[in-house]
């Protein structure tokens, strides 16, 4: 099974885009997809990351960073578990970028970022990233549209950096309906176990959806070939994540990492047996 969604859903390099031209729970072409058969090809998808992680692990030589955006019960967090649980943990790092420090606040807005960063042969999932800095900033007045502008060229710009350096990055949007985020959002409410999910701030971001909607769409234009972003319909979870589970896939297979070619001759080599006492 494979949808080739990565081309429909991916932003093209440097333009912009409308979010409202985008679907939240299909795409063109998978009205026919079943969801036991989608769950199951998922299965395989993530048998394949397996494989191509560890040969990325080994190769030792390129790097993958995973970016994850989204509005309040987007799935950034169940995106993690489901899909990257795939990864072996010892080659995989998550960075949860919240609001920065007084020692952060000291630096650039980037000063953070650049620290999380996967070294060659690993792959690190930012859930949340440095766009949170034309995100909420933006949108809460914290900077204006000047300054935002300026800092989406600063993230051009270093996401180009880590490409030279041999990152590969993937950026995936996930796309929602406000109609799904109220229903997760009483599903929060209604649960005594999700409580501990649910901020009342996310309200007050609820309110501010059309300004959120102009900050992502800027935001989104900051794709490119060495960074593209991939705008996912997220209202349907097994939907989402069969897809991003496609894409990194396809992006792994890119990259080609090849396990190291050994420096001994294997046949020359006998391991004994352990003598009994």
């Amino acid at each position: 099974m494979n949808s080739k969604a990565s081309q429909q859903l991916q932003v093209p390099p440097g333009q912009k885009v409308r979010l409202a031209d985008y679907s939240t729970d299909t795409f063109e072409g998978s009205a026919a997809l079943d969801k036991e058969q989608v769950k199951q090809a998922t299965e395989q998808l993530q048998q394949r990351l397996s494989e191509l992680q560890e040969k990325l692990y080994a190769e030792g030589k390129q790097s993958l960073l995973i970016i994850l955006q989204a509005r309040d019960g987007g799935g950034k967090d169940s995106t993690v578990s489901r899909v990257m649980g795939a990864f072996n943990p010892n080659g995989v790092h998550v960075a949860n970028f919240k609001a920065p420090t007084d020692l952060e606040l000291q630096h650039d807005f980037l000063w953070r970022i650049h620290q999380q960063v996967p070294s060659h042969g690993m792959i690190a999932v930012f859930n949340r990233s440095h766009y949170e800095d034309v995100l909420v900033t933006r949108v809460h007045g914290l900077i204006d549209d000047a300054r935002a502008q300026q800092n989406l060229e600063h993230i051009v710009n270093f996401e180009k950096l880590l490409s030279d350096a041999g990152t590969r990055i993937v950026k995936f949007y996930l796309h929602l309906s406000p109609e799904e985020q109220k229903a997760r959002m009483e599903d929060r409410l209604n649960d005594p176990a999700k409580h501990w999910k649910f901020n009342p701030s996310d309200l007050k971001d609820r309110a501010l959806w059309h300004e959120y909607t102009a900050a992502y769409e800027d935001a989104l234009a900051t794709s490119r070939s060495y960074a593209p972003w991939y705008i996912i319909p997220a209202d349907r979870k097994w939907l989402r994540d069969y897809l991003i589970s496609e894409i990194l896939v396809q992006t792994l297979e890119e990259m080609n990492p090849q396990f190291p070619t050994a420096h001994f001759e294997a046949a020359y080599y006998l391991i004994e047996d352990i003598p009994s006492r």
